[in-house]
């Protein structure tokens, strides 16, 4: 099995007709996803490889019934078409775009509590690598060769180092379930425990590795989630440990501002869990084999 998206799921792509849009649209495509619907305003009628354009995602939900939403639509932009999604009856949003402001998130945030949990939609990113389920579908923009199927749960604030992790687990014969890339913004749609939940619920994952970084509490709230909930083994790591504080690495998010943030207080944080923690990135296929095989 895998979380979140399979080879049935149906896929629109917000902004197919831009640069972006169009290159990862095909990348999808050819990968095997369910790609059904594209939306960009006052494009309606023309085809991105094959793909209808909509001018707005109800258009497009209604015609082809998709559930499942991916956003190449510019920072100022990315907030609104968001909620439009959500507004259209879109499940689960992937948002890849970098820059969004931390105010639009905040009020994407507050949109989405309106709705009843039951039906509020899960949302994945911003300032993500998107998800994987390796053999079966893509909803982002990482290298699919890269990821062999297989029985590991990943889950990623950096979308590099869930490229490093899929890259060494796949060359000591190991496979990815799902690879879930939350992004490294400060206020982002879903957390490692949101995904977490997941992961313990699928029969077919039979570990975790979760990839974090310097700033906020996320780790540590998934690490003591963990201890009492989760039934699976879980490998952690923390970018940063040589980042002193104030010290911004790449994304919005890493940014050390108070006690607990910074990587080595999270690393401490996670082996008082009980989590395995890899010393490196350079080790992290070598730390998952070594606790699939003692599991």
């Amino acid at each position: 099995m895998s979380i979140l998206i399979d080879e049935t799921t149906p896929i629109l792509v917000q902004g197919i007709t831009g640069d972006k849009g169009s290159f990862h649209t095909k990348e999808m495509l050819d990968y095997g996803s369910k790609v059904v619907a594209g939306v960009t305003p006052g494009k309606a009628g023309k085809a991105m490889h094959g793909v209808p354009v909509f001018n707005t995602v109800k258009d497009a939900v209604r015609e082809t019934g998709a559930t499942t939403s991916i956003t190449f639509v510019a920072p100022p932009f990315a907030a609104d078409a968001i909620m439009e999604a959500a507004d259209s009856g879109i499940k689960l949003i992937c948002s890849i775009t970098d820059g969004i402001p931390a105010q639009d998130m905040m009020r994407v945030k507050r949109y989405f509590m309106r709705y009843p949990k039951d039906r509020r939609p899960m949302m994945v990113g911003p300032n993500c690598a998107g998800i994987i389920s390796p053999g079966k579908a893509m909803l982002g923009i990482m290298p699919g060769h890269i990821y062999k199927r297989g029985n590991v749960g990943l889950i990623s604030r950096s979308g590099t180092l869930g490229y490093e992790a899929a890259s060494q687990l796949k060359a000591l014969g190991y496979g990815i379930s799902t690879s879930v890339g939350i992004g490294g913004d400060p206020i982002n749609g879903s957390s490692f425990l949101d995904h977490l939940v997941l992961f313990d619920k699928d029969p077919e994952t039979a570990a975790v590795l979760i990839i974090g970084e310097i700033g906020g509490p996320q780790e540590a709230e998934a690490a003591a989630w963990i201890k009492d909930n989760f039934s699976k083994p879980v490998i952690g790591f923390v970018a940063g440990l040589t980042a002193p504080k104030g010290r911004r690495m790449g994304h919005a998010g890493a940014i050390i501002s108070s006690t607990g943030d910074s990587a080595a207080e999270k690393t401490e944080i996670m082996r008082s869990f009980g989590l395995v923690v890899a010393p490196s990135p350079s080790e992290f296929g070598e730390t998952v084999a070594k606790v699939l095989k003692s599991a």
